[in-house]
């Protein structure tokens, strides 16, 4: 067994090779962490079959929300002490094995409805969520601190998982529709390619990231910042880390900001972000299934405005890309988030008195301002913090994002009572 090498503290990142590679990597991590609960939404009309009394669209992210938001809300408050890479290889496994148990489930029982296997289901977003505390936070912290373009690829990675599940389950549709268990078989495909993703995804973290130099570099440069978490994944690329390097004149670790400081710091992106995702899932996927009403797309239309919003929202996440568009005024930020409150009154009426046309308009809308903004904000945010800090803000606007998404979920269920169908 070869020595391990210290890291070089002089070696600027211009000289580093795999930033390339690193950013393909960060894609499809961000896609493998939200591959297994889109395929859960874009499969939703799979179990409003199966399921029909029980409104799978709108209980299934419920369940999901509780156990991502409370994991999150656990793992950020003590995140300075949590392994990263152990965190995150949790998360990507327990992601490989949920999804695995859906398809156990509908083969245990020959594709059938039922309180229990619906109960089976539930058990099985919960680890999603569970899963999805664990990797969206992780990476999150641990890209803070690394190139912004590492953060850009690994959100338009988590929109493409939606464009991806879209765009294969139109084409699933139009090839198993017209055959017996037609919508059954697609729903397997879907699982299979989405277990594939989990199975991955923990091969890539675990043995190619934590080695490409550049990423070596910013991991070994936090550790001298007096980052924690990075340990083992420096370990794992053949580096170990000299205390005394990271350690201040006094003897004492570089002093950071606390959690609380930091929350005050950035209190604005943290708002930001929750504002973000209490309007768009609000409106999303649950609208979408049970209030646009009939139209001549038929069983289509949900999954056209599905495949819509996701399309979208993966596409406007490069828009960042080009500094001259991207929105850099935190007051501006906030008063464009605010704004996005009018899609609530244009959703109601389109949904009322519009045709397929113009809600398919606002549903591309609605994905366009969530995938801009959220790259906007998240790598805007961690400028100028040291690596422990970048980390701790990472997880800390996470918590927000999820506490969005969770209240939106709940706010969802105003459009099933405003519809008197509840």
């Amino acid at each position: 067994m070869s020595a391990m090498n210290v890291a070089d503290p002089d070696e600027p990142p211009q000289k580093l090779e795999g930033k390339g590679i690193a950013i393909v990597v960060c894609w499809i991590l961000g896609l493998g962490s939200l591959v297994a609960w889109n395929s859960m939404l874009t499969i939703g009309d799979y179990y409003y079959v199966l399921f029909p009394d029980y409104h799978p669209a709108r209980v299934l992210t419920l369940v999901y929300q509780p156990f991502a938001l409370g994991t999150m809300a656990l793992l950020a408050y003590n995140e300075s002490k949590v392994d990263t890479r152990k965190r995150n290889i949790a998360g990507f496994v327990l992601y490989f094995l949920s999804t695995l148990a859906l398809i156990v489930v509908d083969i245990a029982s020959s594709g059938k409805g039922g309180v229990v296997n619906y109960t089976c289901i539930c058990i099985c977003v919960a680890g999603f969520g569970i899963a999805d505390a664990h990797v969206q936070g992780g990476m999150v912290g641990d890209l803070a601190f690394m190139k912004p373009e590492f953060i850009q690829s690994f959100f338009a990675g988590l929109a493409a998982s939606g464009a991806l599940t879209s765009g294969l389950r139109l084409i699933t549709k139009a090839v198993f529709d017209k055959t017996s268990n037609g919508l059954r078989k697609g729903t397997m495909l879907f699982l299979a390619i989405a277990t594939f993703f989990e199975f991955l995804c923990i091969f890539l973290y675990a043995f190619v990231f934590a080695k490409l130099p550049i990423v070596k570099y910013y991991r070994a440069k936090a550790a001298r910042e007096g980052s924690k978490t990075v340990g083992s994944d420096l370990a794992a690329a053949g580096i170990q880390t000299d205390p005394n390097q990271r350690a201040g004149i006094d003897g004492k670790d570089p002093e950071r900001l606390s959690n609380k400081q930091l929350l005050i710091k950035n209190i604005d992106y943290a708002l930001d972000l929750f504002f973000i995702f209490v309007l768009t899932l609000s409106i999303f996927p649950g609208f979408l299934y049970e209030n646009t009403g009939k139209h001549s797309l038929g069983s289509w239309y949900p999954l056209v405005l599905v495949a819509m919003y996701n399309v979208w929202d993966f596409i406007s996440r490069y828009i960042p890309l080009i500094e001259s568009i991207k929105l850099k005024s935190r007051k501006w930020l906030m008063i464009v988030i605010l704004s996005r409150v009018l899609f609530v009154p244009a959703f109601y009426f389109t949904a009322k008195y519009g045709d397929q046309g113009w809600m398919i308009v606002l549903i591309s809308l609605l994905g366009l301002t969530n995938g801009y903004l959220t790259v906007c904000v998240m790598t805007l945010a961690p400028k100028g913090c040291t690596g422990p800090e970048a980390n701790a803000l990472g997880n800390i606007l996470v918590v927000f994002l999820l506490g969005g998404i969770f209240l939106g979920v709940c706010l969802d269920w105003l459009w099933l009572i405003g519809n008197g169908s509840f």
